[in-house]
């Protein structure tokens, strides 16, 4: 009985990543030397093949060195910092950050200015989107990674919570019944729903697809904090799930009885990257 191998037309690259993906090609095409601050994707197989066409990962202190030249920001975004880091080595700016971190950044910025509150976001502390976020607020802002770090806030003053833009869905939810059941009488809460649709409607559309097949094969960087959210879905409903981050770790032993397979991954996983799964089980 021949394998059937079915990729999710739903994974793949998000707009935010897309987008800076074409601007850092339209950029090489040209000839012209670009760097990117930070991995463009968290996937070490796309960096790869942005490398080969050109593109210079760099980070905070070495972008302090540079002097005219371009630099690309990612679609995780920025705090004010490094634009004006940008503007004092006339280093010119190649913006890549996605539209809705960037309304996010916008948003924290406003009500920073507006409050005297406690900003509190919820996600990955130190990750590249949370630390633009924090940077909104001079550093103000109170990073909570999980669930339980939410009783540590001061509930006898104001909060306004707001997300990463690839967080789970139901966790923050939880976490503002626990901040709305313990906030004191006198102080404000006010919650911002700022998780990205494109990311947190592909948690019921990725069950459907893991509970499918018999093996589910998620290609991702292990460096994805979406991927990870994606992944530990996949896992719940189908426990044959194996994450990997490319076809070199398909363990053939994985595919013995096995008479589907399903190959999905994270918003920073590329199509052909999915695709090179699907041909080394075709072609095994």
């Amino acid at each position: 009985m021949s394998l059937k191998i079915e990729i999710d037309n739903g994974s793949g690259f998000c707009f935010g990543v897309t987008t800076a993906i074409q601007k850092a090609e339209e950029e090489l095409a040209k000839g012209n030397t670009l760097y990117c601050l930070g991995d463009i994707v968290h996937n070490g197989m796309e960096c790869d093949r942005l490398r080969q066409m050109g593109l210079i990962t760099i980070d905070h202190e070495q972008m302090a060195q540079l002097h005219d030249v371009k630099v690309l920001l990612r679609a995780h975004g920025e705090p004010p910092a490094t634009y004006e880091l940008a503007r004092q080595n006339n280093i010119e700016i190649i913006d890549a950050t996605c539209p809705v971190v960037l309304k996010l950044q916008q948003r924290i910025r406003k009500q920073y200015d507006l409050a005297n509150g406690q900003i509190v976001i919820f996600g990955k502390k130190g990750h590249a989107e949370v630390l633009g976020l924090v940077g909104q607020t001079a550093g103000n802002a109170i990073v909570i990674e999980h669930f339980d770090e939410v009783e540590h806030l001061d509930f006898t003053r104001d909060i306004y919570l707001y997300s990463q833009t690839t967080k789970s869905l139901d966790e923050f939810h939880r976490i503002i019944d626990y901040i709305q059941s313990h906030i004191t009488p006198g102080a404000t809460f006010k919650s911002f729903d700022t998780i990205c649709r494109s990311v947190a409607n592909r948690m019921p559309n990725i069950s459907q697809f893991a509970a499918r097949h018999d093996l589910i094969l998620f290609v991702c960087g292990r460096k994805s904090s979406n991927g990870r959210v994606l992944f530990n879905e996949c896992q719940r409903v189908n426990p044959n799930t194996h994450l990997i981050e490319g076809p070199t770790e398909i363990d053939p032993a994985w595919l013995e009885g096995i008479e589907t397979v399903g190959i999905c991954g994270a918003t920073s996983t590329p199509k052909w990257l999915m695709e090179q799964c699907r041909d080394a089980i075709a072609n095994r």
